[in-house]
C-alpha cells in the first residue's frame, strides 16, 4: 500500500469517527434507579437531558435516599452510554482499542 492509499484510509476513519461522535452526542440513554423512581436521560456524550422523580421518591424527611436514587441512576445512565459508545466506535474500529476514544 502506498502513502497516498493510507492517507486516505486514514482521513477516511477520521471522517467516519467524527460521524459517529456526532450521532453519539445525538444518542440518549436512560438510566434509572429503584424500578424507575428516579430516571436519568443522557447524551452518550454524557450531557444530562432530563431527570425524572416519581412523586414516592420525594420525601421531604429523607433527602438521602432521593440523592441515593440520582446517583444510582446517574450512574446507571453513564454505564449505558459508555457501553453504547463503545459498541459504536468498535464498529469503526475493527475491535481495537485505541486511546482516547473508548
Amino acid at each position: 500500500m502506498n502513502q497516498n492509499q493510507m492517507m486516505a484510509q486514514v482521513r477516511k476513519m477520521q471522517a467516519e469517527m467524527e460521524k459517529a461522535q456526532q450521532e453519539l452526542a445525538a444518542t440518549v440513554v436512560t438510566g434509572s434507579a429503584a424500578g424507575g423512581l428516579a430516571t436519568v436521560e443522557m447524551t452518550c456524550d454524557y450531557q444530562v437531558k432530563r431527570v425524572k422523580l416519581s412523586k414516592e421518591a420525594v420525601d421531604p424527611e429523607d433527602t438521602e435516599t432521593l440523592e441515593d436514587l440520582l446517583v444510582v441512576a446517574i450512574s446507571d445512565a453513564i454505564h449505558k452510554a459508555q457501553e453504547t459508545s463503545a459498541t459504536r466506535m468498535s464498529s469503526l474500529t475493527g475491535g481495537m482499542r485505541i486511546p482516547g476514544l473508548m
